[in-house]
């Protein structure tokens, strides 16, 4: 039986970004890359090389052609990469932690000059240290020795397989940071999977962010658009408002919010996919409250969902401008149709009393061409009729007199018959 030609690799898709297997005490370096700008139909070429220069540095094997994701070893450590629509993730996960918690050093693991060359800026980057877990005492200590106190979130996951901790603040190196305290009996797929989720939340966390700078970015044109448009809508109001110029003021302010529209439609709505994401691998996480701390998702709560309603209220700010500019085009097209129908309907009130006019001027005319063309008309009679007068003895006045009212009536009969077939 005949496969479909995508079947063996869309099976393979759900199984292609494996989670790592990690053992304490390990340490993690995580790196997300994106493009300034116009990031998603960006040059992906680009980030192959860039990885293919990491792996050659170390000898390591080539992922396939157009692949989006690559597990290998490099040198004493494994590193796992990932090419997501906007991004590209580099982790590396070490064996071992640095004497120093959160050792800047580490992240030298990742050459200068290869960072320097990068084909996008740095999105974020963190330090992940996993340690096992002695005693709860000792967990606490660390986390207020480690973390800011006002911001750190820490929280129970996974049914108590760890404890892990992180204050979300960039440290002075430039690096997020997170702990993981593992409890004994912890496998290592379980381990993996929790660092895979911190660096997910970490990554999504910044790109959804993203949208709150261009919601912030839009704020000051949408507010100057919703005064130009309520200025608008008033003039329309007026007896003495010009509607065309109105309507042209108002197309270039609809033309203003849908560029501004097309500008953030695919940042709003990434923002909203990225959210998503974040609550997503917080929930996976099954936290339970730590020592009287707030958990990750009451961080979410209090500091990330306020900036994600933000993006959404910008949304539908702008899609409620836009809305309201096509409503009242459409109220000051209706009234612009309505005054050309009364300026029409003058002007056909003006054609039909010219042509009123002309109708009587014509019959006029026509009433001048009969006494003009009878006129000429019996002097060609009374010349065909001259000999008449010698023989039968009648003037030419009697004459004319006669065959004057013959002649007028032939003419005006004439006239007349040709009018008819005309119309």
């Amino acid at each position: 039986m005949r496969d479909h030609d995508l079947r063996y690799s869309l099976a393979n898709e759900l199984h292609a970004r494996p989670f790592p297997s990690l053992s304490a005490p390990c340490r993690a370096i995580h790196l997300a890359i994106k493009q300034p700008t116009d990031a998603a139909s960006r040059d992906r070429r680009l980030d192959r090389a860039h990885l293919i220069d990491l792996l050659d540095r170390h000898g390591a094997q080539h992922p396939h052609p157009g692949a989006t994701h690559y597990f290998g070893q490099i040198g004493k450590h494994h590193l796992k990469w990932e090419s997501h629509t906007e991004f590209v993730t580099y982790t590396l996960f070490c064996d071992g932690v640095a004497q120093r918690p959160f050792d800047g050093r580490s992240f030298e693991l990742f050459p200068k000059d290869w960072l320097e060359n990068a084909p996008g800026v740095r999105v974020t980057s963190m330090l992940i240290r996993i340690e096992k877990l002695d005693d709860f005492s000792s967990v606490s200590q660390k986390v207020s020795d480690w973390f800011v106190h006002e911001s750190v979130a820490v929280s129970e996951v996974i049914d108590g397989a760890a404890v892990i901790a992180g204050d979300f603040r960039i440290d002075p190196q430039g690096h997020m940071r997170m702990a993981v305290f593992v409890a004994p009996g912890t496998g290592s797929s379980r381990i993996g999977r929790i660092v895979q989720r911190l660096a997910e939340i970490e990554t999504y966390k910044s790109m959804s962010m993203l949208g709150l700078a261009m919601a912030r970015e839009l704020s000051g044109q949408m507010n100057r658009l919703e005064t130009d448009l309520s200025e608008m809508v008033d003039d329309m109001r007026k007896a003495d408002a010009r509607p065309d110029a109105t309507l042209e003021s108002l197309l270039a302010t609809a033309a203003d919010l849908e560029n501004l529209a097309t500008k953030s439609t695919f940042r709003f709505g990434a923002t909203g996919a990225y959210e998503a994401l974040v609550n997503q691998r917080i929930s996976a996480l099954r936290e339970v409250r730590f020592d009287g701390r707030q958990t990750f998702a009451e961080f979410m709560m209090r500091r990330f969902d306020p900036a994600m309603r933000t993006v959404k209220a910008s949304e539908r700010r702008l899609s409620s401008m836009t809305d309201r500019a096509i409503r009242a085009g459409e109220l000051l097209r209706t009234r612009v149709d309505v005054e050309r129908s009364a300026q029409n309907q003058q002007l056909l009130e003006s054609m039909d009393k010219r042509a009123d006019m002309q109708l009587r001027l014509q019959r006029t005319v026509e009433g001048l061409s009969v006494v003009a063309i009878s006129y000429y008309a019996l002097s060609l009679v009374l010349y065909v009729l001259a000999p008449l007068e010698y023989s039968l003895g009648v003037s030419k006045p009697v004459l004319g007199a006669v065959t004057a009212p013959l002649v007028v009536a032939g003419v005006w009969a004439t006239l007349r018959r040709i009018r008819r077939e005309m119309e």
